[in-house]
């Protein structure tokens, strides 16, 4: 979100330097700057002991691709706490650990999903009423179910990141 009025007062802000950040929205009535603002989500890829993936159909984003469990940070939530809240939620899987492995712009929607790798013993997915399907699949299968690999989708970067972390163990 780019700011134009100060959401305290409702003036109209001017341009005003901020250091490094160059010129940023400023209320001179609140003196307060107003820097751009943006969603943030945790996109998680779940795994389980027997190399295999959950993967999510959500038939509002697309009835062709699958995608893994994501959602937005809440207020006063940690990426890391979003991430365990999202899996319990989206398929009904409690996580045994959880790794944060990198951080990606989606320009589509102009956000930023926080990526994390997240294991769990293999259980039967219980899915929220957001969710139309969902499965574990095996992990070398996953990226012929995935949205295509291309700029701003960050599935392909955790997947790499799983693969890497797969490889290492065996």
């Amino acid at each position: 979100m780019h700011f134009k009025f100060c959401p305290n007062c409702g003036m109209k802000l001017s341009k005003k330097l901020a250091g490094d950040d160059g010129l940023v929205p400023f209320c001179e009535k609140c003196n307060n700057y107003w820097f751009d603002m943006f969603p943030t989500c945790a996109i998680i890829l779940v795994y389980n002991e027997y190399n295999e993936i959950a993967l999510l159909r959500q038939d509002y984003i697309s009835d062709k691709y699958a995608s893994f469990v994501a959602g937005y940070i809440q207020s006063g939530e940690s990426a890391e706490q979003t991430a365990i809240r999202e899996v319990q939620e989206e398929i009904g899987i409690t996580l045994e650990s959880i790794e944060h492995v990198g951080s990606y712009w989606f320009d589509n929607k102009g956000m930023l999903m926080i990526g994390f790798l997240g294991y769990a013993h293999k259980k039967d997915l219980i899915l929220s009423k957001e969710v139309d399907s969902a499965s574990w699949i095996k992990a070398d299968d996953a990226p012929k179910y995935m949205f295509p690999n291309v700029s701003g989708n960050c599935m392909y970067a955790l997947y790499e990141k799983f693969s890497e972390k797969r490889h290492l163990k065996y």
